[in-house]
């Protein structure tokens, strides 16, 4: 299955008082490799008419914590399609050390794509899942 990677720094005031990357910090670098996925894609941020399907909402974000990440340093995310409806998109994400292939963590995050008036759901647009193609789960995934 195809993915999308990225390597963040873990700075010192991203651990808790155990030195431990602190939890709320697994959404926030799960966020950015969204960002950085969005950017591969060719979607270039807010305000940017040619990309109607900037306008979604998080449905839902779920995370598992499977071993510590301690002390500084940095962190791979991986960020997978796992489903894409008509209106939502289903993400999967792992989280690594740089050095093994040790599951830090996973999760999900369930995107809705909507109008930017009326906030209703809408279908994605035809050349955003042109361009989601590659990285949809195959038979077999």
């Amino acid at each position: 299955m195809r993915f999308h990677e990225s390597v963040f720094d873990v700075y010192f005031d991203d651990l808790d008082l155990f030195g431990v990357l602190h939890n709320a910090r697994y959404l926030l670098f799960m966020e950015r490799c969204v960002g950085e996925f969005w950017k591969k894609l060719g979607f270039a941020g807010f305000g940017d008419e040619k990309h109607p399907d900037q306008f979604h909402l998080v449905r839902e974000n779920q995370v598992e914590y499977l071993s510590p990440f301690e002390g500084v340093g940095e962190i791979r995310v991986r960020v997978y399609v796992q489903r894409v409806g008509v209106t939502s998109l289903v993400f999967r994400f792992e989280m690594r050390p740089m050095d093994e292939d040790r599951l830090l963590g996973s999760g999900r995050r369930v995107v809705v794509c909507v109008d930017p008036d009326t906030r209703r759901k809408r279908p994605w647009s035809p050349a955003f899942l042109e361009k989601l193609a590659p990285y949809l789960p195959v038979a077999g995934d």
